[in-house]
């Protein structure tokens, strides 16, 4: 049994890992959820950002979870979230998708292979999964907090750009890995703090404090 957050609820909903967040009657795009529970963010595409230039916010990952050409998989054994980048079709180059959400991944990554103290600047990752439900088809299930990266694993294997193939044309993509955190809840309160840029927020959940003073990954496992 999930819990379900109505639409009308949104605005002052907490994240709770599992739970499915409705969008509103009839499945209109106008009445996508995750604008109105996050707020600045987009209302289309698998990135959805809130912030301008290298420093987001925060950053929102949706997946369909079932695109058999870009298996985005949440392991619930590890932890691990392996997500795919928005460069999908061939004519762009890598870094020029229209969402720039290939560059995020880039600069995330480059940032958590820098020196330790860059890690502060890497912004939270809300992962969403569409959970279509009688009220409406554009309803999401929230899987958790990610950070860039994962326990014991190289610079080399946690962000790959890939050739593939459309149409008979070869293009480049990224295969990112993430690790959820063990953050069963987020507070209203530390979103409207990154929102408004109020770090250090007193409300930011102990492990990604954790994961940010020391990079050590307290991953939610099943």
């Amino acid at each position: 049994m999930v819990d379900t957050i109505k639409y009308t609820e949104l605005s002052t909903a907490d994240l709770l890992v599992n739970a499915v967040y409705e969008g509103e009657v009839g499945g209109k795009i106008s009445g996508e959820p995750i604008t109105k529970l996050i707020p600045k963010v987009g209302i289309l595409g698998g990135f959805r950002v809130s912030g301008k230039g290298k420093r987001k916010k925060y950053v929102v990952l949706c997946t369909s979870g079932v695109d058999e050409d870009w298996p985005d998989r949440l392991n619930p054994f590890t932890g691990m979230f392996t997500y795919y980048g928005d460069n999908r079709s061939p004519g762009t180059e890598l870094h020029d998708t229209p969402l720039r959400g290939n560059r995020i991944l880039r600069d995330s990554f480059e940032l958590l292979h820098a020196i330790p103290e860059q890690r502060k600047l890497i912004c939270p990752f809300f992962v969403f999964q569409n959970y279509p439900t009688h009220v409406s088809s554009r309803s999401y299930q929230f899987k958790g907090l990610a950070v860039p990266g994962g326990t014991d694993l190289p610079e080399t294997e946690d962000l790959i750009a890939f050739w593939t193939t459309k149409e008979g044309k070869r293009f480049l993509n990224y295969r990112a890995i993430f690790t959820v955190l063990d953050v069963p809840q987020i507070s209203r309160s530390w979103i409207e703090d990154l929102q408004s840029r109020s770090l250090p927020s007193k409300h930011a959940p102990s492990a990604w404090l954790e994961w940010v003073e020391t990079g050590k990954y307290r991953p939610l496992i099943s």
